[in-house]
């Protein structure tokens, strides 16, 4: 059954993304690109690129805070939407490769630790309308507090594979982890979607889900 289901997941996708997307060469470019230079295949799926486009277009996104570069495709989706983004990435080769592909966009990659780049945002007074933090899981937490106080009110937090992340411990329902620990957060209002996704390698890895939340006070 769980074969069939992702057999059935891949033609949802492929019928989802011949129908629905519309032709874009700088973003395949970034694909080709990035694969070109050796960079890992995890950049989100164009569908999900497409949804948090979506996202900024309803909410009127005029800043964007990327938490994860990589080969700056969903650097692309979310400038093409408009907005300024503002992204961070510790790999140096990683950071040239997203400066290729995001070349005649309104888009400004900072190279550096997350952890160490946030308080000098911060001190600077920085604030987004829409936060997306799609790096190493282990600091999920860490990257989520600092949204907080990076983002608007009224602005919008994403945290990608966040269930993954939940998987990969087997104690994971009777811990404290990023779910709970946003479930008591004040000053905001989150909710978690489980995705389904055929695009990943192994089956064991298609399910996966985000955590979204939206910034009521700061």
């Amino acid at each position: 059954m769980a074969s069939n289901n992702f057999h059935l997941a891949g033609v949802i996708d492929a019928q989802a993304q011949d129908s629905l997307l519309k032709p874009n060469s700088q973003l395949d470019h970034a694909l080709s690109n990035s694969e070109a230079n050796g960079l890992p295949p995890i950049t989100i799926n164009k569908l999900q690129g497409q949804f948090l486009a979506i996202q900024c277009k309803l909410m009127g996104a005029k800043s964007v805070l990327e938490i994860g570069t990589l080969g700056g495709y969903s650097s692309i989706w979310f400038a093409n939407t408009g907005a300024k983004v503002t992204s961070i990435e510790i790999n140096p080769k990683h950071r040239d490769v997203a400066l290729e592909n995001t070349k005649g966009l309104d888009v400004d990659i900072i190279l550096g630790a997350a952890l160490d780049v946030l308080p000098k945002l911060a001190a600077k007074g920085k604030k987004f309308d829409f936060i997306f933090i799609d790096a190493d899981w282990q600091n999920q937490y860490k990257y989520f507090e600092w949204a907080v106080k990076l983002a608007t009110v009224n602005g919008c937090i994403y945290v990608d594979n966040v269930v993954r992340e939940l998987l990969e411990h087997d104690d994971f329902g009777h811990k404290e982890n990023l779910v709970t620990k946003v479930g008591i957060e004040p000053k905001v209002t989150a909710t978690l979607i489980p995705t389904l996704s055929s695009h990943r390698e192994k089956e064991a890895n298609m399910f996966d889900g985000f955590l979204m939340a939206i910034v009521n006070a700061n």
